[in-house]
């Protein structure tokens, strides 16, 4: 008995612990990520050149080698073609230019300035350009002011940071001998400007290794750019200095020497190369070049064999060895497995928040229910992945032309929505056959064809057994579901453009067995299932309804007041399911159920009872509150021996809930008094009811053995009994943890009252003088008197006491 309770207890615990859920849940998502990645760790065929292969190796799915010779050859022909990339500054001439000649009229100024003064004049411009200032050192305060020769040579510091070379004192003495004539700085600039025009490059040996494919030219500053092959035309550096007495040959002709050698140096010594090499950008291209090189790849055919048992590997075997292994084991396949168990968790707990976690769809033994589903979605996510791997196998070796694609159609997934469907409801099949749509499309390489197509099978083959209450049905769901198969079949096929005579027979073929598999997978699992988790079907139902059933019969035979009782009380639940969206089916069944229990001890109910004795009159009331509340024990006991299912048991633990057997307890009161008397011990042990179709059967027990005690039951009495009743079950909160609304309250109350007013219609009494012919009077009229023979025939037998008939149920 201990060990029972244990059992029990354990059993109790593991349908309510929340640590079940967080098992489910990465137990089916540990499950589906090794089933979608089973090579995660895999062997390695250690094979090297020349060795002997021994077994074949086949490619297992089309796979691509890279011939590495040719793409490198490809990289290196778009490395060379790559131009060499020079930068050209061609306002470098133009602001040296600009320098030098502000640095000239700077000394120039200070000569002007002191002519100006010495002669009293009106100063002039100091230069043709206007933007050349002059301006002249000032004196420092305090001190004399200082002759024009040492201003000149104060300056000379600032004059060679402008013009960029150092000047030598003689040469120095040259321009202040001439005045720093603007006519010099012309000169200058005019060699320098032609010389850089025609472009100065560092190092013109470089250069022209380039001269075959030419180079780019890039501008500085606005990044033009353009292709030049000519590169004789560029000057060297040295080449510059040298074009310099060459091209002012003509300009510096009439100069003395001095001067003549003056304007070469300082236009020598300014030059700068303007077209330099960027060998950055230059190696950035030659880069960006090679890597948009792609791969030369060539296609190794799935069932191609690879390795042939017997032959030495060669260098071509190996390299195919090699790249089968780096596909199929995929570098990336880790977080890649990663990322899809996170995908599967948030799919499973989205589908939990927002579909299933609600009151009255899983509620009741929560983690029996999540069992269930987490071994539905696993047992059809298993069947996918053999389906897909059959189809491969089976389209490469039959005779016939079939695709993987056609077999596919044939798998029967759909099966999982209609058996989540029968046990669950609709509400529940239609986000899971969502789900195990999801996982069947992933193990098919993510087809969002395949995913549409077990998608709408799956949930329209929920819809048509959602009201299953006979095993046929779920063959003409089969029926139709093939039927709906070859339309999505032959939608898919048209989506996907693979349209031929041929194909599209295949898939219909498979596409309606497909169908018919559903549903015979479906009757062939429904059963076991009901088995494995205590499910009760509306299949069961009915059979159950059946008033023939043994138990029933001897329930109407030793408890015959108790049989009528529940007969009444199946009606009553049964039409106010129907009015509240409730399930009749079940409320019927329970209501016949519900007092299966007084079977083991019918007389000491009152329905029961006979010639007016009343066997709780010689017990104490403690006692008889014991004995009623047992007969919730003896139903449960009777009910687990005649397999009546887990629903019906909760309904009859919960159809009394937690109410108080007030007669004996008011009647223990009366003798023992009210603080000696715990009301606890007369109140039954419960619990309240949990689903609809128990406060049902709590609300007609009650109101329909009320009923019996009305006198001349009217329908303003009957009314006002069921209100009352109601009213008292709700005041004492046994109807809180059941779903009902007010407005079910209401029409519940509404429906008791036309089943009972039905029940206790009001009879016309019938006299006994009264005699029919044909249930007529002579005129047709049953007011009318009978005939004076027939009325003394009558009179004559009730004055000698016989009867025509004998008393029935007497001896």
């Amino acid at each position: 008995m201990n060990m029972e309770k244990v059992k029990e207890s354990s059993h109790q615990h593991l349908l309510s612990a929340n640590y079940v859920k967080w098992f489910l849940l990465f137990g089916i998502t540990i499950i589906f990520t090794i089933t979608l990645y089973p090579n995660l760790v895999i062997t390695k065929h250690a094979y090297t050149l020349g060795d002997v292969v021994e077994r074949n190796i086949k490619a297992p799915k089309d796979f691509l080698i890279e011939d590495e010779e040719a793409t490198e050859s490809n990289r290196r022909r778009a490395v060379e073609s790559v131009l060499t990339v020079y930068d050209y500054d061609t306002a470098l001439a133009s602001n040296l230019g600009q320098g030098l000649k502000q640095a000239f009229a700077n000394i120039r100024a200070v000569f002007e300035a002191e002519s100006k003064k010495q002669k009293k004049i009106k100063p002039m411009d100091t230069a043709e350009d206007p933007s050349i200032k002059a301006t002249a050192l000032p004196s420092p305060p305090g001190k004399e002011k200082l002759s024009v020769h040492d201003q000149i040579w104060q300056m000379k510091k600032d004059f060679e940071d402008k013009i960029g070379i150092t000047v030598n004192k003689g040469a120095y003495t040259i321009l202040e001998s001439e005045l720093f004539s603007e006519d010099i700085s012309n000169l200058i600039v005019e060699i320098l400007s032609t010389i850089m025009k025609n472009g100065v490059v560092t190092n013109k040996e470089i250069l022209l290794k380039e001269a075959e494919k030419g180079i780019t030219l890039r501008t500085v500053g606005t990044k033009t750019e353009f292709v030049t092959v000519n590169l004789k035309q560029f000057y060297g550096l040295d080449q510059a200095k040298t074009m310099v007495r060459i091209i002012g040959d003509d300009p510096l002709k009439g100069l003395n020497y001095n001067l003549l050698n003056l304007i070469v140096d300082f236009t020598q010594r300014v030059i700068q190369p303007n077209i330099t090499l960027n060998r950055s950008e230059t190696e950035e291209r030659k880069k960006r070049a090679a890597s948009e090189i792609k791969p030369i790849l060539y296609k190794i055919k799935e069932g191609e064999m690879v390795l042939r048992e017997g032959e030495r590997v060669t260098e071509v075997q190996l390299l195919k060895l090699n790249a089968l292994e780096i596909q199929t084991k995929n570098k990336q396949i880790l977080p890649r497995s990663i990322g899809s168990a996170m995908i599967i968790l948030c799919l499973l707990m989205t589908t939990y928040i927002l579909y299933i976690k609600h009151p009255g769809k899983i509620e009741r033994d929560s983690n029996k229910n999540l069992i269930f589903l987490t071994s539905v979605i696993i047992t059809f996510s298993l069947l996918a992945v053999v389906s897909a791997s059959m189809s491969q196998t089976l389209a490469q070796n039959t005779s016939f032309s079939i695709s993987p694609s056609s077999i596919s159609f044939g798998i029967p997934i759909a099966s999982g929505a209609m058996i989540i469907c029968l046990f669950m409801g609709l509400e529940v099949a239609l986000p899971l056959a969502m789900v195990i749509a999801v996982f069947t499309a992933v193990i098919f390489q993510n087809g969002f064809e395949i995913f549409i197509y077990f998608l709408l099978n799956s949930m329209i083959a929920a819809y048509w057994v959602r009201n299953c209450r006979e095993r046929k049905v779920i063959i003409i769901a089969g029926i139709k579901l093939g039927l709906l198969n070859v339309i999505l079949a032959t939608t898919i096929d048209v989506y996907t453009g693979s349209f031929s005579s041929l194909t599209i027979l295949w898939d219909w073929a498979f596409a309606f067995l497909g169908g018919i598999g559903a549903a015979i997978i479906t009757i062939g699992i429904a059963p076991l299932i009901e088995i494995t988790f205590a499910y009760t079907t509306d299949i069961a139902l009915l059979e159950l309804a059946n008033l023939d059933r043994p138990i029933l019969r001897r329930l109407m035979i030793e408890a015959p007041g108790t049989y009528y009782h529940s007969v009444v009380v199946g009606t009553l639940v049964e039409a106010a399911a129907s009015e509240i969206g409730a399930n009749p089916l079940l409320a019927k069944v329970c209501g016949y159920y519900h007092d299966i229990g007084k079977i083991k001890q019918p007389l000491y109910f009152i329905e029961n009872q006979r010639d007016g004795i009343n066997k709780h009159d010689k017990l104490e009331p403690s006692m008889s509150s014991l004995i009623l509340i047992a007969h919730i024990k003896n139903g449960i006991e009777v009910a687990k021996e005649n397999k009546l299912g887990q629903v019906i048991i909760d309904t009859i633990q919960q159809h009394h809930g937690t109410s108080l057997i007030s007669f004996f307890y008011e009647k223990a009161k009366q003798r023992k008094g009210q603080d000696a008397v715990k009301i606890d011990n007369f109140r039954y042990p419960g619990p309240r009811p949990q689903t609809r179709e128990a406060a049902l059967v709590m609300l007609a027990d009650m109101i329909e053995a009320a009923s019996r005690t009305l006198e001349n039951p009217t329908p303003a009495k009957i009314q006002g009994l069921v209100q009352k009743r109601i009213n008292k079950v709700v005041s004492d909160s046994q109807l809180d943890n059941c779903e009902l609304t007010l407005k079910d309250l209401h029409k519940i109350a509404k429906s008791f009252n036309t089943i009972l007013n039905g029940i206790y219609h009001h009879r016309i009494e019938y006299s006994d003088n009264l005699a029919l012919i044909n249930g007529k009077g002579k005129d047709g009229s049953p007011d009318r008197q009978p005939p004076k023979q027939t009325q003394n025939s009558i009179e004559e037998s009730s004055a000698t006491g016989k009867s025509h008939l004998k008393r029935l149920g007497q001896s």
